[in-house]
């Protein structure tokens, strides 16, 4: 989008808008394939900077570009505000006894020999009925981490179950923002988008149902890791008061989540709540909540995989994600700003001479301005509108659509890194990389209810199954003026 003082400038040609893209692409290649350094912060800066001098070219401005990126940052604070709420959340949740109380109770009832297919159910249930996939991931799903490690299961394991479970409720529930999103862009009403997705969306959960079914998690606990439950069990109460008191906050977030209360209040809540629980069961002063809030929990049990586990939380925790969602979001907007996303977008519509092409490569579009912009939004809202028109020429529902986009968008958003899905995971979860551990980035090709949807998206596409075609009164609905296709959108889907 232009400022109103900047005169239109034409939209650059396909192999112009393609230069940033391909060598930012290409330098992240490098560090992280070459170099073996997962650190793309200022892979991405030089990304703006490429971008900034093909819109010199074209004739932008500097501001104008700033603008563009700025724009981005500006509508994505609260997705930046709500992650560094989380840090804080988890840090008083666990010292108020929240997050030990679901862990020690998840030790006793669920048995390690289902734990991967128990811990997808149980999160797809949660963020069905609140519509938060970041929620879910936040609360239940770190108590599963936490869980799932006594029990020896790896972390990337636990993680993908988490994953695919929690990104799923948020894909097909009613109160979910990127759900509204994507039947909002498409001009198509959000309950029969919804009914439209359940082809592709029940048999993706059901095969990722069974394989985590097949996995299964421990078949059997051998008697180390009795011990290192019984430690476990051991470690946690003796040093939390695991009374119900310590629910409270779980379940007023989950509440105020199910009445659609704004997610910052909302988690903010949480947060207090937490840290009044902490308050009134430990000898915990202000000044330690404050510091816990701010570098994250800490605490010497005398077990150090419980330590490991315990200790985290914090705005600090969250300062690397942050930083990378910044970079990524205002690489995005310099892309958008100089139109070189519209550019790619616009050669491969030119390309989709029937429905099986443009199912196609409306899903491949989600998923490639995921993988270029960092942001779930814009990977829906671009193109849930360019591709609108398409759909009506051809006689077929904007239906298909609005599930093209939110196969490649919403769920694939946590499978990036760099995403603010993918970052928020990355960090809540602790698969940290910083370290140069990448074994935890396995969690992504895990997830498989979250890849496996586009892919049978893409099959339907090319088979024709399950694609609805367009009722009389849709068809020409391309004249019907586009809304902005800019990310002027609400904030993440948290809450």
């Amino acid at each position: 989008m232009t400022d109103k003082a900047t005169p239109p400038i034409a939209m650059p040609n396909l192999w112009l808008a393609l230069i940033p893209i391909v060598l930012t692409i290409g330098l992240l290649a490098l560090q992280i394939f070459y170099y073996n350094d997962f650190t793309p912060h200022i892979a991405l800066a030089i990304g703006i900077a490429i971008t900034g001098l093909v819109g010199w070219a074209q004739g932008y401005r500097w501001k104008d570009i700033e603008s563009g990126a700025f724009h981005v940052l500006h509508v994505a604070m609260p997705s930046i505000a709500t992650l560094i709420l989380v840090g804080m959340l988890v840090s008083t949740w666990i010292a108020s006894g929240t997050v030990p109380l679901l862990i020690y109770y998840g030790l006793e009832l669920i048995d390690p020999a289902w734990f991967l297919a128990a811990s997808m159910l149980l999160c797809s249930v949660v963020s069905l009925a609140i519509g938060s996939s970041w929620t879910t991931v936040g609360t239940i799903g770190l108590a599963l981490v936490g869980i799932g490690t006594a029990f020896g299961i790896p972390l990337y394991w636990i993680a993908g179950a988490v994953v695919s479970g929690a990104f799923f409720g948020d894909k097909v529930s009613p109160l979910s923002d990127t759900t509204n999103l994507a039947a909002a862009v498409t001009e198509t009403n959000v309950f029969e988008h919804i009914r439209n997705m359940m082809p592709t969306t029940i048999p993706a959960m059901l095969i990722a149902f069974a394989l985590y079914l097949l996995v299964g998690g421990q078949a059997s606990v051998d008697a180390s890791q009795l011990e290192q439950i019984r430690l476990f069990k051991e470690g946690l109460s003796s040093h939390f008061d695991l009374g119900l008191l310590a629910l409270i906050p779980l379940l007023v977030v989950m509440a105020l989540a199910f009445f659609k209360v704004a997610p910052i209040p909302a988690l903010f809540t949480g947060f207090a709540l937490g840290g009044l629980v902490a308050l009134i069961n430990y000898d915990y002063n202000l000044n330690q909540l404050l510091t816990f809030a701010h570098s994250g929990f800490k605490i010497s049990s005398g077990s150090e995989s419980l330590d490991s586990l315990l200790n985290r939380g914090g705005v600090t925790s969250m300062t690397w994600m942050v930083t990378l969602m910044m970079f990524a979001l205002a690489f995005g907007g310099a892309l958008e700003r100089t139109r070189c996303l519209e550019s790619v977008v616009s050669s491969i519509m030119r390309l989709s001479s029937g429905f099986r092409g443009l199912q196609t490569n409306a899903i491949l579009t989600s998923i490639a301005t995921n993988a270029v912009s960092g942001d779930v939004y814009l990977s829906i809202a671009l193109p849930g509108r360019m591709y609108g028109p398409e759909y009506d020429r051809l006689g077929y529902s904007r239906l298909n659509l609005s599930r093209a986009i939110e196969e490649g968008g919403t769920l694939v958003s946590p499978l990036i890194p760099w995403n603010a899905g993918g970052a928020f995971v990355i960090g809540t979860l602790g698969l940290s990389v910083a370290s140069g551990d990448y074994s935890n980035l396995l969690y992504a090709p895990l997830a498989f209810a979250c890849w496996l949807s586009p892919l049978i998206g893409i099959l339907y596409a090319q088979t024709g199954w399950f694609s609805k075609r367009a009722e009389v009164e849709q068809v020409g609905a391309a004249a019907r003026p586009a809304t902005d296709t800019s990310l002027a959108s609400p904030a993440e889907e948290v809450a």
